[in-house]
């Protein structure tokens, strides 16, 4: 089993996305928190392939670099699998099963709920509450993925010099790291159905949130690489010098660029959010969602969530989860607000620390 462990221990928050590795350090005294650690690395190209670490030393080389820059002393980490890589259930057990019971239930029943042999596969389970229709039935949340996608990154984070000490999934983690942000919205989150739509290089992650809880998740592949393509092929460059070009807002390049280039990308992303919001709707029996949260490092693109609510109608904003944050003498403040957008994940993984 591969426990939701239960620690005081300060955790580093590690996001292994497609193209660089993000490692968070939070501390928290009384309500507050404060940044105590932060770094971001480049991989090496073709390191991370559909959201599977497809290199693990060059992975395990950034993550290393990572706790140098960041200056953390902490040893223990906490990584997250994508929602691809991890099956996800909503069971029914008998309540009065106790957690060893309800372990040894799930292990016979497994091939019900994954298609997978057990051996190939690490599974956890969260009690969750009383089911509404019988209250002698207890919903459990059920969580495998195939051993080899949690012992890469296992195995990246013990090169980097770090201890796993929990795994994670993507959207849970974001759901962790929602609570840094309630307050940028109505009501603080309460009777509110959010959509936290997280963009990343190669993926969009869609999440709407009820009730502050995760009720909808969808991946559809489009992200910041197709913008770096878009302007390497439009202005025949390197790759590499294409992403630089992009990193610094399209400095260096034609003025066409913005009209060009830049809000074409912009359009079609905002198509893709008012495609899954329609996605969703038609899924769901929901009909409304009050506010958009963007997130990913294209979300720091100038104006993008203005352009996101004349597209989809909803009210949309950048996600910051530092706003109320206090930050150690060693974080780059400027850095970190060019990155903050891009944390969510991170974010959600370090808290864990104070679960």
């Amino acid at each position: 089993m591969w426990p939701f462990t239960k620690t005081w221990v300060p955790i580093v928050g590690i996001d292994i996305s497609s193209t660089v590795v993000k490692l968070l350090e939070l501390s928290r005294s009384g309500g507050y928190y404060r940044v105590e650690s932060f770094a971001v690395v480049p991989l090496q190209a073709n390191s991370v392939v559909e959201r599977n670490i497809a290199n693990v030393d060059a992975v395990g080389a950034a993550i290393k670099k990572a706790v140098q820059n960041s200056g953390t002393r902490s040893k223990f980490a906490a990584v997250a699998l994508s929602g691809s890589a991890a099956i996800t259930k909503i069971i029914q057990l008998p309540a009065k099963l106790s957690d060893d019971e309800m372990e040894k239930q799930i292990l016979l029943e497994a091939d019900q709920y994954i298609p997978f042999p057990v051996e190939e596969v690490y599974m956890d389970f969260q009690r969750l509450n009383l089911s509404p229709k019988n209250p002698d039935k207890v919903d459990v949340l059920l969580v495998a993925s195939r051993v080899e996608n949690v012992d890469s990154r296992v195995e990246a984070l013990k090169l980097g010099g770090l201890t796993a000490k929990i795994v994670d999934i993507e959207a849970y983690a974001m759901e962790n790291a929602f609570q840094l942000i309630t307050d940028q919205i109505p009501n603080y989150g309460e009777h509110q159905t959010v959509a936290l739509v997280d963009v990343g290089a190669t993926m969009t992650s869609f999440n709407v949130l009820n009730n502050n809880q995760i009720i909808f998740n969808r991946e559809q592949v489009f992200g910041g690489k197709q913008l770096t393509e878009e302007i390497q092929r439009h202005y025949n460059l390197s790759y590499e010098d294409a992403g630089m070009a992009k990193r610094q807002g399209g400095s260096g390049l034609p003025e066409s660029y913005a009209r060009e280039v830049l809000q074409p990308f912009k359009e079609s992303m905002a198509e893709q959010i008012k495609r899954s919001l329609q996605f969703f709707y038609s899924s769901t029996t929901f009909e409304t969602i009050n506010t958009i949260i963007l997130s990913g490092g294209t979300a720091a693109i100038p104006d993008v969530a203005e352009l996101v609510k004349e597209k989809s109608g909803v009210d949309t904003i950048i996600a910051n989860p530092f706003s109320n944050m206090a930050l150690s003498p060693r974080v780059n403040t400027q850095a970190l607000t060019n990155d903050a957008s891009s944390l969510m994940i991170a974010c959600g993984l370090t808290l864990r620390s104070f679960d």
